[in-house]
């Protein structure tokens, strides 16, 4: 079986790659098993120092991986270099913080007694990454999974499958099977998941997707870093400046071409600057460029999903039947292009604003108060992160204390601070990456209680 990955901007074939057989996967795993077996015993320093020099080969590859994750999955080039960037920044940062939050803690204890706590690696971590972000995801995991001590298999989307390779590449210095790239179907997912050799599973997909790697954990008691979809809301309070929030919010939605599960997908605008609210958000739907992503000037590339655009048509489709009023785009164009899109008046129990629609959408509803929105933003399956728009600092805690979701911002949207946990509640999965809690969420706990002889 071979895998074909075709450009979503012109249906150009990219490449061409075999998929693993059975016999090639078990010389895989089997290889990652062995590697890892010796990685553990390096140093913690050590494993650190030989996992930063690895970030030189993404610095000298910068522009062809850019360029492969463009004719890949259509980000425009601009973004994909940027991407290039914020990955190596994320991995610099979990190394800086790797030596203290990997250290062993030294309990108090008795006299004579020696009380230890250790962060020990799972073994070998199965990584399924999503192709909307293809080198941030799996940088999330792979990165600090080598920090801790583990061998990783990277299964990449089947979208952007070279990045698999890139990774594979970049720390191939470090040993062979120490970062493994595989090419698999779902049934074999599936299988590597239940085989007793995995020791941890990360995957970042849709919701459905997760319920498959839960089941395919059934019979098993190892732990899952699942992220999974998001619906994000974003509240414009009447004393923000509207064009700043305007401006971000517009972004927040449509960066990507709105393919972020930390997209802003609903938002929620004070009665008072409503109408300003539209005019000037408007203007900045309707100033993108949307083209080849090969091409500088282009601002918005195509959808990834060709079947992304029923998804977005019929969201539109319901919130119009239900009284909303499209203010600007609302409809595809030739190829995987779907047009930014404005849409005010849609009622909170519409598709538009329950289901996630991972396209250019920006749905609007007027709110009256704090509480109004308070009750919209929890009204709500999904929880991965909120904005609020205010210049009133207690108004953003107000939000943060009463919504349940992995981030709160104020005045920001669709960022991921390495040193703060990225997690969600409820559909939008569960554990964490970046940060401390991402590192340990790579570890096991292992406990040392050394009494002296008498």
């Amino acid at each position: 079986m071979t895998l074909v990955c075709k450009n979503p901007y012109d249906d150009s074939v990219v490449c061409e790659l075999p998929f693993d057989d059975d016999a090639s996967l078990e010389a895989k795993l089997s290889a990652a098993v062995s590697a890892q077996a010796e990685w553990r015993c390096v140093p913690l320093e050590e494993r650190i120092a030989r996992a930063v020099a690895c970030l030189d080969w993404f610095r000298d590859s910068a522009d062809m991986m850019a360029e492969a994750v463009a004719l890949q999955m259509g980000k425009p080039l601009t973004y994909a270099r940027g991407e290039v960037n914020t990955m190596l920044s994320r991995a610099e940062h979990m190394a800086s913080i790797a030596p203290d939050v990997l250290a062993s803690d030294v309990l108090p204890a008795e006299e004579g007694v020696e009380l230890m706590t250790h962060h020990v690696p799972h073994g070998v971590v199965f990584d399924v990454a999503a192709w909307n972000y293809p080198l941030l995801i799996p940088i999330n995991v792979v990165f600090p999974a080598l920090l801790a001590g583990n061998s990783v298999l990277l299964k990449h989307s089947a979208r952007t499958p070279l990045c698999g390779q890139h990774f594979e590449e970049a720390f191939r210095s470090l040993g062979e099977g120490l970062v493994v790239n595989v090419i698999v179907n779902h049934e074999q997912t599936s299988a590597l998941i239940g085989d007793a050799r995995i020791g941890h599973v990360c995957f970042t997909g849709s919701v459905g997707g997760g319920h498959a790697v839960q089941r395919a954990m059934s019979e098993r008691f190892i732990d899952a870093g699942l992220e999974l979809g998001g619906k994000d809301p974003a509240y414009v309070a009447s004393d923000i400046d509207v064009e700043f929030a305007a401006a971000n919010i517009v972004d927040g939605a449509c960066f990507n071409a709105g393919q972020s599960c930390c997209a802003v997908e609903r938002v929620y605008i004070h009665e008072s600057v409503h109408a300003e609210f539209l005019e000037r958000a408007k203007a900045h739907l309707d100033a993108y460029v949307l083209g080849d992503p090969m091409d500088d000037a282009t601002t918005m590339g195509p959808l990834a999903n060709a079947g992304s655009i029923e998804t977005l048509e019929a969201h539109v489709a319901d919130a119009l039947s239900r009284g909303a009023t499209c203010l600007t785009g609302g409809a595809a164009r030739d190829g995987r292009f779907f047009e930014p899109t404005l849409i005010d008046g849609c009622p909170n129990d519409s598709a538009i604003m329950q289901e996630e629609s991972f396209g250019p959408l920006l749905p609007v509803l007027k709110v009256s108060s704090d509480d109004e929105a308070i009750a919209h933003f929890n009204d709500t399956n999904f929880g991965l992160t909120a904005s609020v728009w205010t210049t009133d600092r207690d108004r953003a805690r107000r939000f943060a204390e009463h919504h349940d979701t992995g981030t709160v911002f104020q005045n920001r949207c669709d960022f991921a601070d390495p040193s703060l946990p990225w997690t969600g509640f409820r559909d939008t999965g569960r554990g964490a990456s970046l940060s401390p809690y991402g590192l340990l969420a790579l570890t096991k706990r292992k406990s040392t209680h050394f009494r002296a002889a008498p």
